[in-house]
């Protein structure tokens, strides 16, 4: 019930469970685009190059200034401006090419990430088609968006800046420190000696942080099951009276994440003031020294300028690489949450799959044993034949394990023990999209698209003229109100479907079966949905869809199934009864029972 449980509450909260292994598979995905990343590093490096060069050119025009005004007092020389002015245009150039490799640098590694982003999306596609069922029953929808949408939007976002800034921040670091060097020595050791701090205080932030990055992306999926399980349920949720009920889960989930995208944020919010008081002190080191060295003339003016200006561009490259640290955290976090999605078992495919050299519709259930948990059966000991064209119809009460012998058919799930087989061979050796190609399905639950009518029912054979879908519409006995809608076929469908009725959602995907006009049918309470005037209609298109196939039809309603070629009575997931419907009346059992208490409701 929407807003009564939520899948993933009361986790648990745990720290990234391998940054070095997530990291590592990270790189295997940009690793396919060396050469943009090796050309982006290039011009990262050369940006910065051509940035730190800077300040100890206009360290040497500062002094130039000072030695000519000096000459100038003294009478023995002037102010070379000739000079002063073609290094200040040196100089210039140097910050142009400084910030256009910057430029194209942004522009490499930008797609470089987009790149790794898309191929995420386009492997969780593809694994959500492959994934077991077993999986969703464990995890929300929300959570799996989520993995989509969220984490891989952060991943994208943080890769970008993370590879960005720990290029340049590196590269930044060691080539100001080579030109401190070559100013001065003790000024330099002044300047390192603030690295120890500052390696420490981004390792206390980091240990304590860490936790609560990942405990924000594991909240704000399950928050994002809530949304979608509470926005799909809201008829129901209201009809019970439980808003309040599910406002009040809502905010306690929402509760969580907001402890923890604080706390996360806090503790990295709190690098870059610590890194700039390590910074100022820096500063403050490097004013006592140089003045002390000015002094005893060991410095020059223009020295002292430069220096101060790589002290800051020193202490820049550092707390930006604590930043990185607080960026790859959140990174990692979001990461391994898609990875973990990623390596979630797929369904068994067999090494060499097989296709039947005659496919003649036959389907046999030999001593299948199945459940869901293992532990509790629900198909115990099944066993039965539907031969090729024939019609086999499948009763029983809710629970008896209807719906589960399509699931198997269909290999939404494989059976704990026995065996069954399509055609002869079983369905654990066939190519599974083959498989599933033989069968056209109309399910009690309707799914439809946000789409045109046209394009829900072409969804069944992708290349259908627009002729063959509205034949199909008249076969399935929806023409017509099709045809009272806006737009008739290119009347466009919400999300949900919530803009047609219950009724009409259920004949548009009967169509849709209609169209794909595969060699088997599966009915699940096809008709279920719609009045008894529809009903009746619908059954004579179905009676005359199903001529010549194997199908496999599943009602409540038994008036429904009196034509079946044969009628499989279930019971707590064995067959209890088989045979024609009158037969099987004639035989006075549990089928009799089934099919006269329908008349003792209604009277």
């Amino acid at each position: 019930m929407p807003g009564m449980g939520h899948a993933g509450r009361g986790r648990s909260v745990e720290k990234a469970k391998d940054f070095k292994g997530t990291m590592l598979k990270l790189l295997g995905y940009v690793g396919e685009h060396k050469m943009a990343v090796l050309l982006g590093i290039l011009f990262a490096i050369c940006s910065v190059v051509f940035n730190i060069v800077g300040p100890k050119v206009l360290g040497s025009v500062t002094t130039k200034l000072y030695e000519g005004l000096i000459a100038t007092v003294q009478g023995t020389g002037s102010v070379d401006f000739a000079w002063i002015g073609m290094t200040l245009l040196g100089l210039l150039g140097l910050y142009l090419a400084s910030s256009a490799c910057n430029l194209v640098q942004g522009w490499l590694m930008t797609g470089v990430t987009q790149k790794v982003c898309y191929r995420m999306r386009a492997e969780i596609a593809e694994k959500i088609s492959v994934i077991p069922m077993s999986y969703f029953n464990g995890h929300s929808k929300g959570d799996v968006l989520s993995r989509i949408t969220n984490d891989v939007d952060t991943l994208g976002q943080s890769l970008n800046q993370s590879i960005t800034q720990l290029i340049t921040s590196v590269t930044q670091v060691v080539g100001v420190l080579v030109m401190m060097l070559s100013i001065s020595l003790p000024l330099t050791g002044v300047t390192v000696l603030t690295l120890p701090v500052s390696v420490v205080i981004v390792g206390v932030v980091v240990h304590f942080s860490q936790r609560y990055f990942r405990e924000q992306q594991q909240v704000l999926g399950t928050v994002n099951g809530i949304v979608e399980e509470d926005f799909a349920g809201q008829n129901v949720i209201q009809v019970f009276n439980r808003s309040e009920t599910a406002v009040s889960d809502f905010e306690a989930e929402n509760d969580r994440l907001f402890t923890s995208a604080w706390r996360s944020q806090f503790l990295s919010g709190l690098m870059m003031p610590l890194m700039s008081l390590v910074g100022n002190m820096g500063y403050v080191g490097v004013v006592v020294v140089g003045a002390q060295l000015a002094l005893a003339g060991q410095a020059m003016p223009g020295d002292i300028q430069s220096f101060i200006q790589y002290v800051r561009n020193f202490t820049q490259p550092v707390q930006q690489l604590a930043n990185v640290s607080n960026t790859m955290q959140s990174m990692a976090a979001a990461t391994e949450r898609v990875f973990e999605f990623l390596a979630a078992p797929e369904e068994d495919e067999p090494a060499d799959p097989r296709v039947p050299s005659e496919r003649d519709g036959r389907v046999e259930f030999d001593h299948v044993r199945f459940g869901y948990d293992p532990d509790q059966p629900i198909i115990h000991d099944l066993t039965f034949a539907a031969e090729p064209g024939q019609t086999v119809a499948i009763v029983g009460p809710t629970g008896a394990g209807k719906t589960t012998l399509i699931k198997l058919l269909q290999r939404f799930w494989d059976v704990d023990g026995g065996s069954l087989r399509v055609d002869g061979l079983d369905v654990r050796e066939w190519d599974r999209s083959e498989l599933r190609s033989e069968f056209a399905m109309v399910l009690q639950d309707t799914w439809l698209f946000n789409g045109t009518i046209r394009e829900n029912i072409r969804y069944g054979r992708p290349d259908a003229t627009d002729e063959e879908v509205e034949a199909a519409a008249r076969a399935a006995r929806c023409d017509h109100f099709i045809h009272t809608l806006a737009g008739g076929y290119d009347f466009v469908i919400n999300e949900e479907g919530t803009n047609l009725s219950q009724g009409q959602r259920q004949l548009v995907t009967i169509a849709r079966a209609v169209l794909a006009d595969r060699p088997a049918l599966i009915l699940d309470e096809a008709t279920s949905n719609v009045d008894t005037r529809t009903e009746e209609l619908i059954q004579r298109a179905m009676d005359e869809l199903m001529r010549g196939r194997t199908s496999f039809v599943i009602a409540h309603r038994l008036s429904t199934i009196r034509n079946a070629d044969v009628i499989l009575v279930l019971r707590d997931g064995d067959i209890v009864e088989k045979g024609t419907h009158e037969e099987l009346l004639a035989l006075g059992g549990f089928y009799a029972e089934l099919y006269n208490s329908q008349f003792d409701h209604a009277a």
